[in-house]
């Protein structure tokens, strides 16, 4: 799509919804309704996408992806009346007699760009709380997931009218034509230096943005951790998707004490979930491109190898690898890894590992196994992350009862459920000011008795 059909499409889309034929609340539900019925019919489909750009199994698919969105779906549905209800609130004395709300509103026209690692649920997502809150809404998904883009397109063009919900395809060229647009909202998920590139361009029109980015998510396992189950749970999180799961463990940082049995539980878990080959495992998936494999294998220091290492360059899969010992010089840790490398550092006390998980960029995620709630209570008021769990990983974001995201360095603002609706949301502040009664005391000339009644009502 060049540049004149983008600015048509825009156009298009802003007088629809000038048109106000998107806040009606059973029109939103109606839209939902559609979208979640197309969905289940292109089940299949969607898989067999997914699994050509990441090798991802129709299991994983269903419960990354597909799954969550559908649970999304339901509860927004479940919800919506209760969410776009105006609320009222308390009126100040000095306003009497008034009756003061809060409306919630839609912005307008939305902008989703989304990543290649979750492409459908990192899509669909997002669209599904925008329409929720009464929006249009263009859809960018990575190029480096075509086969599931298209299938998206397809589902789209089936279940909406461009005016409403439209996909744009393409590259650098096309989201460079989209961030010079005027959009009402922009959401984001992605890369922290492609969100950076999305906040500046949003700039010139002020335009708000939500950024889902990621970041270095610690792994904590103290010496009270049930060890056999955190490696487990560990092994699950951080090779998922092959790695490439923004709020994926991206490194270890365990009691000296428990560093040997903890990779030796590790090593274990990793050949019991994918078996002795890896590499051969039908179920274990991808990298995503010859570049990513590049980077990641560049990560991988081989002398540190002490499970794991081993690749495949024509089928772009990395064997689940444990590095050990590693050092924060190490160039695994120079950046987010986004693969299934995962670095093993100790700490010699917890003040030790608060303060250098606060020293670095803030974390999408952080995750703590121990069996201390004392210990639990202060390294998760201590440390600053966007949000995570104890004694479990990644599944903090598989719930549209909280919201999900990060702050600083690894975004800003969160969706799902409530939140979700509220992001793509406008809150109107109105007071509604009955006619019946006009108090002078406001009005010039002022007097020294109106003085006196102004801070009897003010203070």
């Amino acid at each position: 799509m060049n540049e004149t059909e983008i600015k048509a499409l825009i156009a298009k889309q802003r007088q629809y919804f000038l048109t106000g034929a998107t806040l009606p609340l059973p029109a939103r539900l109606e839209a939902l309704k559609k979208l979640k019925n197309t969905i289940r019919h292109y089940e299949d489909q969607i898989h067999r996408a997914i699994q050509a750009d990441l090798g991802k199994s129709s299991f994983e698919s269903y419960m990354c992806e597909t799954g969550l969105t559908l649970s999304e779906i339901t509860y927004m549905e479940r919800h919506l009346c209760s969410f776009a209800r105006e609320k009222r609130v308390h009126t100040p004395l000095a306003q009497f007699h008034s009756r003061s709300f809060q409306k919630p509103s839609p912005y307008g026209v939305v902008l989703v760009m989304s990543p290649w690692n979750y492409p459908f649920l990192l899509t669909m997502e997002p669209l599904v709380d925008a329409l929720a809150a009464g929006n249009t809404v263009i859809l960018k998904p990575s190029a480096y997931s075509p086969h599931t883009s298209q299938c998206m397109q397809r589902l789209i063009a089936e279940c909406f009218d461009p005016s409403y919900v439209a996909i744009v395809t393409g590259g650098r060229a096309e989201n460079n034509c989209l961030l010079n647009e005027h959009f009402d909202y922009i959401f984001f998920t992605g890369s922290q230096a492609v969100g950076r590139q999305v906040m500046e361009k949003a700039s010139r029109y002020l335009t708000p943005v939500s950024l889902e980015l990621g970041g270095k998510s610690p792994c904590i396992v103290e010496k009270t951790a049930n060890l056999k189950l955190a490696a487990r749970r560990i092994v699950f999180g951080k090779y998922l998707n092959c790695g490439q799961t923004c709020v994926a463990p991206d490194y270890i940082l365990c009691d000296p004490s428990i560093r040997k049995p903890l990779i030796a539980e590790l090593k274990k878990q990793i050949e019991k979930q994918y078996g002795p080959k890896p590499l051969s495992n039908p179920q274990y998936g991808k990298i995503i491109s010859e570049k990513h494999f590049q980077r990641i294998l560049g990560l991988l220091d081989s002398s540190k190898a002490v499970h794991g290492g081993g690749s495949d360059p024509e089928t772009l899969k990395i064997e689940p690898t444990i590095l050990d010992p590693v050092t924060w010089e190490d160039a695994c840790m120079q950046e987010e890894i986004f693969g299934p490398v995962l670095p093993i550092l100790t700490y010699t006390s917890l003040e030790e590992a608060i303060e250098l998980i606060n020293s670095k960029a803030h974390p999408l995620a952080l995750y703590l196994f121990t069996s201390d709630k004392a210990i639990a209570r202060r390294i998760t008021s201590r440390c600053s992350f966007g949000g995570g769990c104890i004694n479990d990983t990644v599944i903090h974001l598989a719930t549209s009862e909280m919201g999900f995201g990060g702050f600083g360095e690894s975004g800003m603002g969160a969706y799902h459920g409530k939140a979700g609706f509220d992001t793509f949301s406008h809150k109107k502040s109105i007071v509604d000011k009955k006619t019946w009664l006009d108090l002078p005391m406001r009005y010039q000339p002022y007097r020294k008795l109106y003085g006196k009644l102004i801070r009897m009502f003010l203070k």
